[in-house]
């Protein structure tokens, strides 16, 4: 039997072009030149086979990401695997394991016994006893993981980009686990090694909470309530009322009240595991040129959002002048609606990962948990400016995208004011992390989805033209 190195070497060229259409290559855009194995190691040797892989990809650039991949091995691939086909190697079918539930079995397996295969280390938290018999499936449309739900009961986060250093997700669940914390999903096991001597989390175990409904799409569903009532006010005989978000029947405030004292719970727990400092000399300067020269890169490709460059150059200086202790600390760090799930007994945050773009250095640095609020306001304002109903009228459309941002907005800060200090009392603060996230979104928006762009530069607009 062929060693798993020399397999992973056979079919370095297929890697090359599968890596592309993975919807969480982060290397889109740019040309593969190749695939270089960094290490494989077998988890079942048997029929079928299941290797485990990390690679580099080169991609014309000093730095080569990294990826990791679970590749089983059959000398007869079922049609139902056929879509996860990757290459031939002799009279053997290489193909993506996370598709076979047989081979995804073995995870669990080696998760439940505590093995350790190669330097891999597979285990369960203290006082974790696995239902080894569930099954998965891989689900979701994650753009930079891939998780496998085992059951009704587990879901298994597996980090492609293999970063060097703990993942924050696996450290902050831990850290809120320990004390109890009810506003994430219990952690239950994880697979973590070591590359170049260097700690590296290949994946993180939690349950899965079944019954969850995910934040974007209820805050959606009640902006579409609201656009559908007032496209009845309109259609209707007499003078037109803009329908209140207040009494329409899928108004949403109150569980953004919930979800503002969740992630205020989070936060304090954040700081009582993992501590809580003034900000050393220098963060607010530092803090003020890394929204500048996020804004550069920005202005360089996107000219649309030149003519607000002044405001946000002051808006942004504005933060070196603030006066009085800022606290920092561990903070989610790429915190919105998205990032958020309502189960049957409150708000859950999960991917505490951060931004993925962002160096694993700068995502565990603490900082103001401002900075997650932020998010969460800007992602108000997204829900409710994406939908394109109503669009005859779009002063009216605006009108009534504001009235819904503004009313939920101001419910989270409420709800967060009840747990830990009310975030609008360091409005300038603020203000920047919101135009900055902003500046971000536009960058974003532009390479990605260009027919958004209009919603974060008219929030830039907004804001710019409101003080703080």
């Amino acid at each position: 039997m062929i060693s798993a190195t020399d397999l992973l070497a056979d079919i370095a060229d297929a890697l090359a072009a599968v890596l592309p259409e993975q919807r969480w290559f982060a290397g889109k855009g740019r040309p593969v030149h190749g695939v270089i194995p960094v290490r494989a190691t077998d988890l079942a040797g048997a029929e079928p086979r299941l290797v485990h892989a990390v690679v580099e990809v080169d991609q014309g650039e000093q730095h080569r990401d990294r990826y990791q991949f679970l590749l089983g091995v059959r000398s007869d691939l079922p049609d139902i695997l056929g879509h996860a086909w990757v290459a031939a190697c002799g009279d053997q079918a290489v193909y993506q394991a996370i598709h076979d539930p047989e081979l995804t079995a073995v995870l669990l397996d080696l998760m439940a016994q505590g093995t350790t295969v190669e330097g891999l280390r597979f285990a369960v938290e203290p006082g974790v006893t696995l239902d080894t018999e569930q099954r998965s499936r891989p689900v979701g449309a994650e753009q930079s993981n891939t998780s496998l739900v085992y059951g009704q009961t587990y879901i298994l986060k597996l980090f492609r980009k293999v970063a060097a250093g703990r993942s924050p997700d696996l450290e902050l669940h831990r850290a809120l686990a320990s004390l109890g914390c009810k506003h994430i999903a219990a952690p239950l096991g994880s697979i973590e090694g070591a590359l170049e001597s260097v700690p590296v989390t290949y994946g993180m175990l939690t349950e899965y909470l079944r019954n969850a409904a995910d934040g974007w799409a209820m805050a959606t569903a009640s902006v579409r309530d609201l656009l559908a009532a007032n496209l009845l006010v309109e259609g209707a005989p007499g003078p037109v009322e803009q329908a209140d978000p207040a009494d329409v029947g899928g108004d949403f405030a109150s569980e953004a009240h919930r979800l503002g004292q969740a992630v205020a719970t989070v936060h304090t727990d954040l700081a009582t595991a993992l501590g809580s400092a003034p900000a050393p000399a220098g963060y607010l300067d530092a803090v003020a040129d890394d929204m500048h020269r996020r804004l550069d890169g920005v202005l360089a490709q996107v000219p649309e959002l030149s003519p607000h460059e002044d405001a946000l150059r002051a808006a942004f200086d504005a933060v070196r002048g603030l006066e009085g202790p800022v606290p920092v600390q561990r903070v989610h760090g790429d915190l919105h609606l998205g990032q958020v799930l309502r189960s049957v007994t409150g708000w859950v945050l999960i991917d505490f990962e951060g931004e993925p773009m962002v160096p694993l250095a700068t995502r565990v640095a603490p900082t103001s948990t401002l900075r997650d609020v932020a998010g969460m306001l800007r992602s108000f304002d997204y829900a409710a400016n994406y939908l394109p109903l109503g669009d005859d009228d779009p002063e009216q459309r605006a009108a009534v995208a504001l009235a819904w941002t503004t009313r939920n907005q101001d419910a989270f800060c409420d709800g967060y004011a009840q747990a830990a200090p009310d975030p609008r009392k360091h409005a300038v603060l603020l203000h920047a992390f919101e135009l900055d996230k902003a500046v971000y979104e536009v960058g974003y928006e532009h390479s990605n989805r260009p027919l958004w762009l209009p919603i974060p530069l008219a929030a830039i607009t907004r804001l710019t033209t409101t003080s703080p």
